[in-house]
């Protein structure tokens, strides 16, 4: 065999051994060798090797011993935090939410800022000032971040740069309209269906954790879906699984009667913030300006707001009939503004309805323990499994 190819194989095992160790490192916090050596399967010293690698590259550090048999103590190892930085991004209708995670997934600062404008333009200054603000209070710039994760409404079309079916967003369906995302952090960044990274979040860190078959349905500004199947994340051939905003239910003909359906979905028409106040106004609550007020109205009794509630009832069980019977799951999580606010009007009533829907037994429908920052919470999910990656490869390049 000639000698580049030698050294080539043996350069490929070096670098498979340390992303082992390293990702070892991170799934058991401070860990001794021979604890690395059974981890892995690799022999203690190519665990050895590793360590000083990883070590000389500021990847990795000692951090104490622990008493072991025979008065023997261990040294322990674990993974530099700040080796890597991840920026993650929800933009929503209403509010950009930010926050910056280290290399563990520790959140070290957040902010939540209204949303100034839909001009793309103004979005990305906005979310620049805010990135920069974030850095600055852990003294690093927007240069250090070592990936950047946007949660936004919609599809990314990865062939043209465009997010398709994101109405709130005006401008971003056209091509290379997300490589503007560069302006916000010149380091790697990943756009993703802000709802699929909200799904993530849950089986991480939320509800989802351990259940294998789940979705986490968004009723808000909008509506969506993220599918967990198999403990995976489920996109669908095109990336547009969980678009359930087009599911056919709803008021009337829509492409007949509400020109906007066939833009928005029909199902969003109905059961998003938008539809619960449009549905109390056509029962007689002229007023009526938010779902909010509508929930309100109907736990102090209010028999418009309670038949307007009964209304979202209905649709958002026959969703979600659909869903069970075609995905089969064990957990449904409500979560978006009108699920998190209405949950306790909401959840009851739809379970049984779901009862009579289905003839299958009806998954178990919980709200959101994440809230808010579902999304973002996602977002660090994805980013840190991907910064790890990204700041070993860049270590080996260096070293190569």
């Amino acid at each position: 065999m000639p000698t580049h190819q030698t050294a080539s194989t043996t350069s490929m095992l070096r670098v498979m051994n340390e992303r082992a160790v390293f990702g070892e490192i991170f799934r058991l916090g401070p860990v001794s060798r021979p604890e690395l050596a059974q981890a892995t399967g690799l022999s203690k010293p190519t665990i050895s090797v590793a360590l000083a690698n990883l070590g000389r590259a500021g990847l990795v550090r000692e951090v104490g011993l622990r008493a072991g048999p025979a008065g023997r103590s261990a040294l322990l190892y674990e993974a530099r935090p700040e080796a890597g930085w991840v920026l993650a991004v929800d933009i929503g209708r209403a509010f950009v939410r930010l926050v910056l995670a280290n290399l563990a997934g520790t959140v070290v600062s957040r902010i939540d800022d209204p949303s100034g404008s839909r001009n793309p333009a103004d979005l990305l200054d906005q979310v620049t000032g805010l990135a920069d603000r974030l850095t600055a209070e852990v003294g690093i710039g927007r240069a250090d971040v070592t990936l950047a994760v946007f949660g936004t409404p919609g599809i990314h079309d990865k062939e043209t740069g465009a997010l398709h079916l994101a109405p709130n967003l005006p401008g971003w369906d056209l091509p290379g309209a997300v490589d503007r995302f560069s302006a916000v952090s010149p380091s790697p960044f990943l756009v993703e269906n802000d709802v699929d990274l909200a799904a993530v979040g849950e089986a991480t860190y939320g509800l989802g954790r351990g259940v294998a078959h789940f979705a986490y349905v968004s009723i808000g500004t909008g509506t969506g879906m993220g599918i967990v199947i198999d403990g995976k994340l489920y996109r669908g051939s095109r990336g547009c699984a969980g678009e359930i905003s087009y599911l056919p239910i709803g008021e009337g003909d829509p492409l007949q009667d509400d020109p906007a359906a066939a833009r928005r979905g029909m199902f969003e028409t109905v059961a998003s913030a938008d539809g619960i106040v449009a549905a109390a106004q056509r029962l007689g609550w002229a007023g009526a300006t938010s779902a909010k007020e509508v929930f309100d109205a109907a736990r102090a009794g209010e028999p418009v707001a309670r038949r307007a509630v009964e209304v979202e009832v209905n649709h958002l069980a026959h969703a979600l009939a659909a869903v069970t019977a075609v995905l089969d799951l064990e957990l449904i999580v409500l979560g978006g503004g009108v699920g998190v606010q209405g949950a306790d009007l909401l959840i009851g009533p739809v379970q049984d309805r779901l009862r009579h829907l289905v003839a299958l037994q009806p998954p178990r429908i919980e709200v959101s323990t994440l809230g808010a920052d579902a999304v973002r919470i996602g977002a660090v999910a994805v980013g840190v499994t991907a910064a790890r990656d990204l700041v070993l490869d860049r270590t080996v390049a260096a070293s190569g």
